[in-house]
């Protein structure tokens, strides 16, 4: 199933079941958190219940959310092999082995998701960029989770687009900290939530084999495919349980994909030909089997200063 949560003409926020052209509304519901609470069972229920008697709304109409508005927590990882190794020789690093040991992440903010539509640009930022990642969105918790247990606990997938503000993160990260006001303005997800079942003729190893690709303006920058990811969801899951607990809701991650940002390409390509972006960009992040992500790039207010 794929769910969407959406408004019309700038209405209240629904919860819908994708059904052709529209959305099959369901009932009582205005965001997919509550129903992943309820678990698995429940939310293919409630979708197979809106499915046969839900109200009809054309998808052409909708304006799509972030199909959970604010996730418990938002863990992001690093788990693609061409992405670290290419920002590793920007900060003029090789490969650390351990990285094929630990899938790392770091935690960014719940209060930023948005779906379609405008995002907003990190103040004071010369150098904006997307990220095009896919998430994996939980609906079973639990602790000091095995990678089949983490596997299990993933309830759907949907696209992720990390946007940063590549001047303000490399400044912070001289402190030994963050990434912090570099990347937590906005981040995108939807247009989907896709239940994990959908995806299953194309699973691999560690992901699945379908296509991930990003635009600028209608040219294509980036194209990968999920199946390069290095570790599993179930990897990443059980690594961010270690110790402590994930939650229904709970935002997972997978880290940027090859050549799936603006500062991978600049460096491989030049600045010249992959220009970071700027006030009235359109941005659409894609892929197979989850949708596409649209978004505009608007200006910030200038950020205050206190010193």
């Amino acid at each position: 199933m794929k769910f969407a949560r959406f408004t019309v003409a700038g209405g209240r926020p629904q919860l819908g079941v994708l059904d052709g052209d529209v959305y099959r509304v369901v009932d009582g519901r205005s965001d997919l958190l509550p129903l992943l609470d309820l678990g698995v069972d429940a939310l293919k229920e409630e979708g197979a219940a809106a499915l046969e008697n839900g109200a009809a709304v054309e998808a052409a109409s909708v304006t799509h959310l972030s199909p959970v508005a604010t996730p418990p927590t938002f863990r992001d990882f690093y788990a693609f092999e061409q992405h670290v190794r290419t920002g590793r020789r920007w900060r003029g690093l090789e490969m650390d082995p351990l990285w094929y040991e630990i899938p790392v992440f770091y935690f960014s903010n719940p209060y930023a998701f948005r779906g379609d539509g405008d995002v907003r640009m990190t103040p004071g930022s010369a150098a904006f960029d997307f990220e095009l990642e896919v998430a994996a969105v939980l609906g079973a918790g639990g602790a000091d989770l095995t990678a089949e247990e983490g596997e299990e606990a993933v309830a759907g997938y949907a696209i992720l687009n990390d946007w940063s503000g590549r001047d303000v993160q490399r400044r912070e990260m001289t402190l030994s900290m963050g990434p912090v006001k570099g990347k937590d303005t906005t981040t995108s997800l939807g247009p989907w939530f896709v239940t994990k079942d959908e995806l299953e003729p194309y699973r691999t190893a560690t992901g699945f084999d379908l296509a991930m690709t990003c635009s600028v303006n209608g040219v294509e920058y980036s194209r990968a495919r999920w199946s390069d990811v290095y570790f599993s969801f179930g990897e990443m899951v059980s690594y961010a349980s270690r110790g402590t607990e994930v939650r229904p809701g709970d935002v997972i991650g997978s880290g940027t994909c090859g050549t799936g940002c603006i500062n991978e390409l600049s460096q491989t390509h030049g600045a010249d030909k992959f220009p970071f972006l700027k006030p009235g960009d359109e941005v659409v992040a894609a892929i197979e089997g989850l949708g596409s992500l649209r978004s505009t790039i608007v200006a910030s207010p200038d950020p205050i200063l206190f010193r």
